[in-house]
């Protein structure tokens, strides 16, 4: 099985020309699935996540990104006074998926400073050891953990632990980024994190690198390479998730709905599609 979803809901208008602002349930008439990042910038109350279910249809699910200091992006004493009250309020907030079955994964994005070494693999352990039994995925950002002298043993560990593994689609070869590696960890799930290839913009840092660094849009030649990837992965893992974060110029969706017809997938249980009318 083959699922495509988008970073966030609210900034793919082409998703709903006629309208002024993107909801939710626009968006859940498109895709099965959502990868929300809200999150990572702060924790709120469940009241917000429940409201997310009563906007989308029972089947659809939500990839939701840890908080940032769950991925040592910042020192979790800023936002809790020990780790493991951290993430019981974390997954106290996401509780409302959990109990509805709506949670796909939480996603652990880590920075590119966490590298392969003894402290960041016992790291990885507490993360899973707190987060459980949620389905969690692991998305690196240091190259370090695909060394041919790493990988294979990183990757009985990911098994071991039952994380699922992000492979990222970026610059291949260029400084700061990781090898496309597409090997599953988990039976039950592989996910695919589209970031498009724009190298320059990659390695130019700045204030608009994070917009820079996903301004992509793929062509044909390149969606059916990764078409191809995806059917291939779902050899490994019983589902594979594509998921678009090439947004800075609102390529995402247009691309996510191209590979979706190239993949001939037809998605059921969508949100019926709303006109405004007025």
């Amino acid at each position: 099985m083959i699922t495509i979803g988008l970073v966030t809901w609210t900034n793919h208008p082409t998703l709903a020309p006629d309208k002024k602002k993107i909801t939710l349930s626009d968006y859940a008439s498109h895709f099965p699935v959502v990868e929300i990042d809200s999150l990572f910038y702060g924790l709120r109350g469940s009241a917000m996540v429940a409201n997310w279910l009563t906007q989308v249809p029972a089947q659809f699910q939500f990839i939701v990104k840890a908080h940032q200091a769950m991925t040592t992006h910042r020192d979790f004493h800023e936002v809790a006074d020990t780790l493991p009250a951290l993430f019981k309020r974390f997954k106290e907030t996401i509780q409302p998926l959990v109990a509805a079955k709506q949670l796909k994964a939480v996603l652990l994005q880590f920075p590119p400073f966490f590298r392969m070494n003894t402290q960041n693999l016992n790291y990885l352990r507490q993360a899973a050891q707190l987060l459980a039994p949620l389905p969690v995925a692991v998305e690196f950002r240091n190259a370090s953990w695909y060394a041919a002298a790493y990988w294979p043993q990183v990757r009985a560990f990911m098994q071991e632990l039952h994380l699922i593994h992000v492979i990222p689609d970026e610059p291949q070869g260029a400084a700061n980024t990781v090898p496309s590696i597409y090997e599953a960890t988990s039976p039950q799930l592989t996910i695919m994190r589209l970031h498009g290839r724009n190298a320059e913009g990659w390695q130019t840092p700045g204030e608009r690198w994070r917009k820079t660094r996903n301004l992509y849009r793929y062509s044909d030649n390149e969606l059916h390479e990764i078409a191809q990837h995806a059917r291939d992965l779902t050899q490994q893992s019983h589902e594979v998730c594509v998921i678009f974060n090439n947004n800075s110029a609102g390529d995402a969706a247009p691309n996510a709905l191209a590979l979706q017809k190239i993949l001939g997938l037809h998605f059921t249980n969508l949100a019926p599609q709303q006109l405004d009318l007025f």
